[in-house]
């Protein structure tokens, strides 16, 4: 592949990766940054490509009913701590002795609870993005545009190759 067409597609590539972050972050969705972290450009002999993190989909369709990875719990658990979501505290109804110690504070119980509550709804009915039927604003609407753009660019600059044709006439 010509190398000023690579430039020019790694360049759009660049500017949409730089949008779908900014979706990312606007829409609220950015919760430990390793999606957007994860997005990154590849380039080879036929040009460059967008990658991103296997879940990268859900972040405009949600996710649907159904199984779950086994520590789903617990990356719901982090999810919350990664959004700064803590729940109300449950405390114990059992007072500490010498026999018996809490394992956990009645704030981690609370946290344990809800992350449970919410891994469930998600398992049995989706998540609410799903259950609203997506979105259409974090990625979707910004391919047709950068493939315009790079259809644009492509096609100004094999005018001016074009142009610079000499003749022997």
């Amino acid at each position: 592949m010509n190398e000023n067409i690579k430039h020019i597609v790694v360049d759009e590539l660049n500017s949409l990766k730089q949008r779908i972050i900014a979706n990312i972050t606007s829409s609220g969705q950015n919760a430990s940054g390793q999606t957007i972290q994860s997005l990154n450009i590849v380039e080879n002999e036929n040009g460059a490509t967008l990658f991103g993190r296997f879940p990268f989909g859900t972040l405009e369709t949600g996710r649907k009913a159904g199984r779950v990875p086994k520590n789903f719990q617990a990356i719901i658990l982090q999810w919350m701590k990664d959004k700064g979501i803590q729940s109300t505290p449950i405390t114990y109804l059992r007072k500490p002795s010498e026999k018996w110690q809490p394992k956990y504070t009645p704030q981690q119980r609370g946290d344990f609870s809800l992350s449970g509550a919410i891994s469930y709804k998600i398992m049995t009915e989706g998540t609410t993005l799903y259950r609203k039927g997506g979105r259409k604003d974090v990625h979707s609407n910004e391919i047709p545009t950068t493939i315009g753009n790079i259809k644009n660019k492509l096609l100004s600059f094999y005018i001016t190759e074009i142009n610079s044709i000499k003749t022997n006439n």
